[in-house]
């Protein structure tokens, strides 16, 4: 994808105003699979999304057993309220958002919930048929346990990047994250439900409690019959939720299969600390409503991510424009301490953050050593790291605080697999590599939406390569300005 049709406000291109258009151009070259595209303003992407589906070309076939159909199944969040309003009042206050009202499996709540029992999603299979299930999370803030009942999966594809079959009874999907999976019609003949429910990790979070459902109904199965409800597990289950995350590996047999990078190949690297902490609350007295009487503010090494307002990084780093950013996005934390340590919760001189644009400066096809360690201040969630631009391997993860004397030998360097978002377990860590080879400002941020107007963002800033095909071509006519 070409620098300037990435999307982001103020990270590509300042956003596109009432009334005025802009076209995106990108070209499918090294993947094939399920993506998930999205409006990258605020919260819209509640409601402004869609699958991309990249199939094989008519001269080959899939890597594995040919589906009978593809059916898309997108996750997703319904709130009875102005999804502005709510984001507005989270900013405005320094407190978490409220919570949706409901899951949605394509658009519907389901049958547990009495406002869309007579909408709720249908699929009819044939018995001895197999399907290939593109499932999506587009929910804001939850990641989602998925099932359906008496049937298992073979997970075959994750974030469009192809797997080894993995054969699962469930799948687990935070916000942005994709799985392609292939389910045999092999019961009898009934109506099952398929269903999704939260995982939470963060503790006293509130969340939805009410399972999101969908209807699998097999052909000449009775219609009135009752169908079968999944056992889901249970919503903090951190011990399965890792076992699914960290089990899937890369096809190494795909015709898009790139190597691993080596120890020795390694010209950047970086530990960043990924959470929560504080910040100053300019909300009038008495509606403050964060922890200590400030904001919940949310960093990457200690620094809150704001974006620029006058105009784009990228503009800016092609236009050699001052003011706008720096690059000196520190590689490790500023403070080293016990960063899983629950005792260090509340440290009020751990949990301030500095806010600042400041970026990570990348050379032309450097490769690149990202360990994102998550931190246990006021709060030890799952991180859902997403970054643009690149798909990386996920080499390692794991629970406490990463040695990189001790961690580092169990590390896969055969076959891991490939992502563009990563779960960053609560208390844990996860360890990633890439390749720069895409010139142009890439954001990375938590996928959990709630989470980026907060800080848990920042943008590597590629440099051209030495030839035309790998520098960013020119701005196109009808970049968005400010």
């Amino acid at each position: 994808m070409s620098g300037w049709a990435d999307g982001p406000e103020y990270i590509t291109q300042c956003p596109i105003q009432p009334g005025r258009t802009y076209t995106y151009r990108f070209n499918v070259t090294r993947q094939e699979g399920t993506l998930l595209w999205h409006a990258h303003f605020k919260w819209v992407r509640t409601t402004v999304h869609g699958a991309i589906i990249i199939r094989p070309p008519s001269d080959r076939s899939y890597p594995f057993p040919k589906p009978y159909r593809e059916v898309p199944i997108v996750l997703g969040e319904w709130w009875n309220a102005d999804i502005m309003d709510v984001e507005r009042e989270a900013v405005s206050t320094g407190a978490p958002p409220n919570v949706s009202n409901a899951y949605t499996i394509n658009g519907q709540p389901g049958d547990l919930y009495p406002c869309s029992s007579n909408d709720t999603f249908r699929l009819t299979v044939v018995r001895g048929r197999t399907y290939l299930l593109r499932i999506i999370n587009a929910a804001l803030n939850a990641q989602l346990f998925f099932k359906i009942a008496n049937h298992n999966f073979t997970v075959v594809g994750v974030d469009a990047s192809y797997t080894d079959p993995y054969v699962t009874d469930f799948l687990l999907l935070a916000p942005g994250q994709t799985v392609d999976a292939l389910i045999t019609a092999d019961q009898t003949r009934r109506r099952y439900y398929m269903a999704a429910n939260a995982y939470i990790v963060a503790e006293g979070a509130a969340f939805v409690n009410i399972s999101t459902t969908a209807i699998v109904s097999y052909t000449r199965a009775k219609p009135s019959s009752t169908p079968v409800m999944p056992v889901l597990p249970p919503f903090n289950d951190t011990a399965t939720a890792h076992k699914f995350l960290s089990d899937l590996t890369g096809l190494t047999t795909s015709p898009f299969w790139s190597s691993v990078p080596l120890e020795n190949e390694i010209d950047e690297r970086m530990l960043v600390t990924v959470g929560l902490g504080l910040t100053p609350c300019d909300a009038p007295n008495g509606l403050c409503k964060g922890p200590l009487g400030q904001k919940v503010a949310a960093s990457m090494n200690n620094v809150s991510f704001e974006l620029p307002t006058r105009l784009s990084i990228l503009e800016a780093f092609t236009n050699n424009v001052s003011g706008v950013y720096t690059a000196d996005f520190p590689d490790k934390p500023p403070v080293r301490f016990d960063y899983t340590n629950r005792s260090n919760r509340v440290n009020t001189t751990l949990i301030p953050t500095v806010k600042g644009t400041r970026v990570k400066q990348l050379k032309f096809n450097a490769t690149v050593e990202v360990v994102f360690q998550n931190t246990a201040l006021l709060s030890s969630d799952d991180h859902p790291m997403h970054l643009h631009g690149f798909n990386f391997h996920v080499l390692g993860q794991g629970f406490g605080n990463y040695n990189f004397e001790t961690d580092s030998k169990t590390l896969n360097l055969v076959n891991p697999q490939e992502r563009n978002t990563v779960v960053v377990p609560t208390g844990g860590w996860v360890l990633i590599r890439f390749r720069a080879n895409n010139p142009g400002v890439w954001f990375i941020h938590c996928h959990i939406d709630a989470h980026v107007p907060w800080g848990l963002a920042n943008a590597f800033v590629v440099e051209d390569g030495p030839t035309p095909s790998t520098s960013l071509p020119p701005p196109p006519s009808d970049l968005p300005k400010c």
